[in-house]
């Protein structure tokens, strides 16, 4: 059986502010958006990201934070991921790790800018990786 392929548009740029026109990659439905950033080489010719990836990369595992991002709409599921970043609220509001989230349908994202200690690159506490 096939996998089925989405569009993974962005809106922003890796600061998160807006940047114009939205950016799209293909995301296949067994992949994670960064695995599919990095099977692209990302950035690729066309998307409106300058420099590096359409969004940061960081630990790959859920763990660090640097590739929140906000799900504007569309389906997807969710790997397990430190609530140091991204708490059971915000995952509520649509916000999550691109490095644990698997697209079911296309997706439209922002790049996510982190607060506090976070953003500062001041120790977080250590926090249990949860998949709810």
């Amino acid at each position: 059986m096939a996998v089925a392929t989405h569009a993974i548009r962005l809106d922003g740029n890796p600061g998160g502010d807006s940047g114009g026109a939205p950016s799209a990659f293909p995301c296949r439905g067994d992949e994670t958006v960064v695995a599919a950033m990095e099977r692209l080489r990302l950035p690729a010719p066309g998307l409106r990201r300058t420099p590096g990836r359409p969004i940061p990369v960081g630990c790959r595992q859920g763990g660090c934070g640097v590739c929140r991002v906000q799900i504007l709409s569309g389906s997807y599921r969710l790997q397990p991921m430190s609530r140091a970043h991204v708490s059971e609220a915000e995952e509520r509001a649509g916000y999550a790790l691109a490095c644990r989230l698997i697209p079911e349908s296309d997706l439209d994202l922002r790049c996510a800018r982190r607060t506090g200690a976070a953003a500062t690159g001041a120790p977080v506490p250590a926090q249990p990786i949860t998949n709810t």
